[in-house]
């Protein structure tokens, strides 16, 4: 249990690594979560700060969700040798899951931080690449139909699990516990996208939205 522990926390510190903040520092101590929608996402910072900005906090965001998930849990600690008794794929999921909350209550940043979206790429590209499938189809079906992009990335993480569910056959339960709780996580933390979208003044992504009227 000591190598699940040790690794799911250094998961976490290294989710909590904010792309926007180390973006912003070296910029000359911009802080994002100042600005716009005050979140500290990729999305607030291609409004705020354009998309040379934006592509460097993505690359961070989605970088260590790959780190957390597909290098860290076979990494060999000297003082937490591998334990036989602990599922590889519990202990994949456990430290993705862990990068995740780490970007969104970053220990390092007063656990204001991100909304999860590009981590949670980033954690499903080093458990499973084609998960990143049904999330990019759901993402820009939703993105043409409506034009919110926070409407689009609940409804691509709620999907996974479905995915999970009728395309492995048994699913597989710790990818369907990672896929279950990382939607409810999203969706809880797109909660002010919800209130917005409610009140009639969510920003929407003009240049994705098709079928606008």
């Amino acid at each position: 249990m000591l190598e699940l522990g040790l690794k799911t926390l250094i998961a976490y510190l290294l989710g909590s690594i904010i792309g926007s903040l180390v973006v912003g520092r070296l910029r000359g101590g911009v802080d994002i979560r100042k600005v716009g929608s005050g979140n500290a996402g990729g999305t607030n910072a291609l409004r705020t700060q354009g998309k040379l900005f934006a592509l460097w906090v993505i690359v961070i965001d989605i970088g260590k969700g790959v780190l957390a998930a597909a290098v860290l849990p076979g990494l060999h600690l000297p003082f937490a040798p591998p334990d036989p008794l602990v599922s590889r794929d519990w202990l994949a999921v456990s430290c993705a899951a862990a990068a995740i909350l780490g970007h969104v209550y970053p220990v390092w940043y007063e656990f204001r931080g991100g909304k999860g979206a590009a981590t949670l790429i980033g954690t499903l590209l080093g458990l499973q690449p084609m998960l990143l499938v049904p999330v990019f189809a759901v993402w820009l079906i939703t993105v043409a139909l409506t034009g919110y992009v926070g409407l689009a990335t609940m409804c691509a993480s709620a999907a996974l699990p479905v995915y999970v569910c009728l395309t492995q056959v048994p699913p597989p339960m710790p990818l369907v516990t990672f896929t279950v709780g990382v939607a409810l996580l999203v969706i809880f933390t797109h909660r002010s996208n919800v209130a917005r979208m409610l009140r009639g003044n969510e920003n929407r992504a003009e240049r994705l939205w098709l079928l606008r009227r």
